[in-house]
């Protein structure tokens, strides 16, 4: 079973399924849906101990919410939602879960065979998206010092 700290690190998406009919199960819209399904986001999990961070980045548009375990914060999702949302982590699995509008969705990701895997639920719609982890040495520094 994986630890939380197995999670954290920069991962690159390289296949999903059921993206569009997740995206319109929480209302997205059309043009919304196209350029969101059209954006290959990483996805940067950072755990100091204490704070959770999780940043999804693309071309498109980045978003990132940080905390602390167990405990709820109000989240603004990528397409605009303020949700209620609660971060947990058990069995090697991150569960978030969030509440908006008397609606609810569950995020859910945890290691398979050295990728993560990443479910969105919400209601009888599942999304998968499989990410591979980024090797810390493919980064290129531009630094010069």
């Amino acid at each position: 079973m994986a630890t939380i700290q197995e999670l954290v690190g920069r991962w690159r998406l390289v296949s999903s399924s059921g993206f569009d009919e997740f995206m319109k199960e929480l209302g997205v819209g059309m043009a919304l849906r196209r350029m969101y399904d059209m954006a290959k986001p990483d996805c940067v999990i950072e755990f100091d101990g204490k704070t959770l961070t999780i940043k999804s980045e693309s071309a498109l548009k980045t978003t990132q919410f940080s905390c602390e375990l167990g405990e709820q914060f109000e989240e603004i999702t990528m397409d605009g939602r303020k949700t209620q949302t609660v971060c947990l982590f058990t069995n090697g699995t991150l569960v978030q879960c969030q509440n908006w509008e008397g609606k609810e969705s569950t995020i859910t990701r945890k290691l398979e065979d050295g990728k993560l895997v990443v479910k969105c639920v919400m209601n009888d719609i599942t999304c998968t998206r499989i990410y591979e982890k980024v090797e810390q040495n493919s980064f290129i520094s531009l630094d010069k010092n």
